[in-house]
């Protein structure tokens, strides 16, 4: 039986660190990209696991389990890792984002349209977590999956917190399907 591509890497073999990213390098990726937001956060997360694929590499123990178990145990924690990075900073982020653009200050009163303040304040109204929802979706971006993994919602749940959000702030707004932008009459 031929020397693991671990037990090369922790020798300090460049050769194996090459042999363990082309042979596992997609695997990797897909996992990645699966769990990140878009293509850049997916090679960045895929350049922290090859690291700490090298790093880790003396930690290997074939009796435990193979090599792909191992690769795809330190992705899966560096992937877990990330989310909660991201999930700490957007809620660091966007703590009170809704309530500061309700809130104005003589120097900014012109900056600020009639219309988002209001929309600021009927957001404001909504439940906390179609609130919460709503700030991740509109402000920060997420997708509805990301939206899941941040919160720890089921996917459906934040579609139906989205959608009646959103529902709920036209209503209240007197805007309407086909009437984007025209006020109640």
């Amino acid at each position: 039986m031929s020397e693991s591509l671990m037990t090369r890497i922790a020798r300090g073999e460049n050769a194996a660190v090459v042999e363990v990213m082309e042979q596992y390098g997609s695997l990797v990726w897909a996992i990645a990209r699966r769990l990140t937001r878009n293509p850049s956060d997916a090679e960045d997360a895929v350049q922290e696991i090859f690291t700490d694929v090298w790093r880790s590499a003396h930690r290997f123990n074939p009796a435990a389990g193979s090599e792909k178990v191992f690769i795809t145990t330190i992705a899966r924690r560096r992937l877990i890792d990330r989310m909660r990075r991201l999930a700490n900073r957007i809620q660091t982020d966007s703590s009170d984002v809704l309530d500061e653009l309700g809130f104005h200050t003589p120097d900014t009163a012109g900056e600020i349209s009639v219309e988002a303040e209001r929309a600021a304040q009927v957001v404001a109204t909504l439940r906390p977590e179609q609130r919460k929802v709503i700030e991740l979706g509109l402000l920060q971006g997420l997708s509805h999956s990301d939206i899941a993994s941040v919160t720890g919602m089921p996917l459906g749940t934040v579609k139906t917190f989205m959608r009646r959000g959103l529902i709920a702030v036209r209503e209240k707004l007197g805007v309407g399907p086909g009437q984007a932008g025209e006020a109640e009459a």
